[in-house]
């Protein structure tokens, strides 16, 4: 029997979907998709303040090799409420949200049927209605709903729809508009573009090939579940060397590359480095802070204090360091205002980026047209997309490691470190807090000449506490690390790694 409350994964649904995988049992099934797709119809109806009957609702997918049967099941299951159901096909999430706002389609509500960038067994639900994506309490409500339900369902009416053509051509109508000045457009610019075999690929063929662009070089723009060639994510090392690689063998003006649902993006300059994490958000900031003057950029946790300096100091906006978790940014961006604020900007370091002039939307696509706007007016004017990084200085060491929690009870051993680690840090020598702070513990040390910091926090889901440190000089790490290390030896269940 599938425990559906295990299948919610923060603001997302995700689970096991295929088999293949030692000790990974399946349970995403169509089935379990069927009452799923059932839950959504009858709480968009309540949402929407609609009878069911009359609702309108579309499913898309990406690559992945699990697609097929989840899609049938989910719409199956919705159908069996009496909703409306179209299969949209190959598809990027932010596609699928579109789909409610565009008037030539006008949906209820949509489902993208994604796991990002998890392996090739995995799968996941993300809904959408004309407000954005759904919060973790709607999901938890979702299943709650659908762990009541017998799914039973046998029929649907074969309908389909066009939502990802139509949202190139509102994509290509952006550059259009936001290149009428410049001659020639995108003619003469030559942009390599990397999907990972995920649904990225429509970016090179259906946008920017037929706007002029040169895509001679792009690769991995065919949709393969099985991800062949590297994993589909900006953020991995693999993937970001192979994109950069293409940039340099090619002599492109720009690169891009997508996750496997599209709602995150990075860029490659043509000196093929990569513009990503940090480099990514302060590119985001930097292309409409013009438009926000004073503005605040909301980011995640872990972004580093030269990316602060960065967008306070040389692009004069302010900038709120919060929590991880695309949705927590976008959460918090809404509320600054709501309150009154500007805050234009949401953007994790993952390259989840939303702008308030996009329906709060992480839009890998979006990120990627505005990129590919500036960088034809950029090079109209001989200069090339790195300009506008022009002053933003990088951390000398940065990495990532990861302390294991043994025990039953791992959140509150987790919960206690970090209380302990609050008082210790004020008893120490060349340690200091960072305030005001949103998660976890943010440390700012100097030690023996080495400034830089480190972020402890919980992980929301794992037996995990991830550290993220930063040094201004090289060998400051390793300055710090004994320290924290002789802390955290003191706990039981707290597994330090070789």
């Amino acid at each position: 029997m599938i425990d559906f409350m295990k299948l919610q994964n923060g603001s997302d649904i995700r689970g096991v979907a295929m088999e293949g995988v030692a000790g990974e049992e399946v349970n995403l099934t169509p089935e379990a998709a069927g009452a799923i797709g059932g839950a959504f119809a009858y709480w968009l109806g309540f949402k929407a303040g609609k009878n069911p009957y009359d609702l309108r609702i579309a499913v898309g997918h990406d690559s992945r090799l699990s697609a097929g049967p989840l899609t049938e099941a989910l719409l199956k299951g919705m159908t069996m409420f009496g909703a409306e159901c179209y299969d949209a096909g190959l598809a990027s999430t932010p596609a699928m949200f579109m789909s409610t706002v565009l008037p030539q389609l006008d949906f209820d509500g949509a489902v993208m049927i994604t796991a990002s960038h998890l392996p090739w067994n995995r799968n996941g639900f993300k809904f959408f209605t004309r407000e954005g994506g759904l919060d973790k309490e709607d999901i938890t409500d979702i299943l709650k709903k659908a762990a009541k339900y017998n799914f039973v369902g046998e029929f649907y009416e074969e309908r389909e729809s066009n939502v990802l053509q139509m949202y190139a051509a509102y994509l290509r109508q952006m550059i259009s508009l936001g290149l009428k000045d410049v001659p020639g457009g995108l003619s003469g610019m030559h942009i390599v573009v990397d999907a990972g075999n995920g649904a990225g690929g429509f970016f090179a063929k259906d946008v920017l090939e037929p706007m002029g662009a040169d895509i001679s070089g792009s690769q991995f723009l065919e949709p393969d579940g099985t991800f062949p060639n590297h994993q589909p994510n900006p953020e991995n090392d693999e993937a970001m060397a192979s994109i950069c690689k293409a940039v340099l063998d090619s002599k492109a003006d720009l690169g891009l590359i997508f996750d496997t649902d599209v709602d995150r993006s990075a860029a490659v300059g043509p000196d093929g480095k990569p513009i990503a994490r940090n480099e990514a958000v302060a590119l985001a900031a930097a292309l409409a802070a013009e438009d926000y003057p004073g503005g605040t950029v909301v980011t995640d946790s872990v972004t580093s204090d030269q990316l602060h300096d960065f967008l306070e100091g040389k692009l004069g906006l302010k900038h709120l360091r919060y929590k991880r978790g695309y949705r927590n940014v976008i959460n918090k961006a809404r509320e600054i205002n709501a309150d009154g604020g500007q805050a234009f900007l949401a953007m994790e370091t993952s390259g989840h980026a939303a702008y308030t002039d996009n329906f709060y939307l992480d839009d890998g696509a979006f990120l990627a047209v505005q990129i590919v706007i500036n960088a034809a007016k950029l090079k109209a004017e001989g200069k090339d997309i790195t300009a506008l990084l022009e002053g933003l200085e990088s951390p000398a060491e940065s990495c990532e490691i990861r302390f294991g929690l043994e025990g039953d009870d791992f959140r509150a051993l987790g919960a206690k470190v970090i209380e302990d680690m609050e008082k210790w840090v004020k008893e120490t020598s060349g340690l200091e807090l960072e305030v005001p702070n949103y998660e976890g513990v943010r440390v700012n040390y100097d030690l023996d000449g080495s400034k830089g910091w480190f972020l402890l926090r919980k992980s929301l889901h794992d037996p995990v506490m991830p550290m993220n440190i930063e040094s201004y000089e090289e060998g400051g790490v390793e300055k710090a690390l004994p320290l924290i290390y002789g802390f955290l030896k003191g706990y039981e269940g707290v597994v330090i790694p070789e």
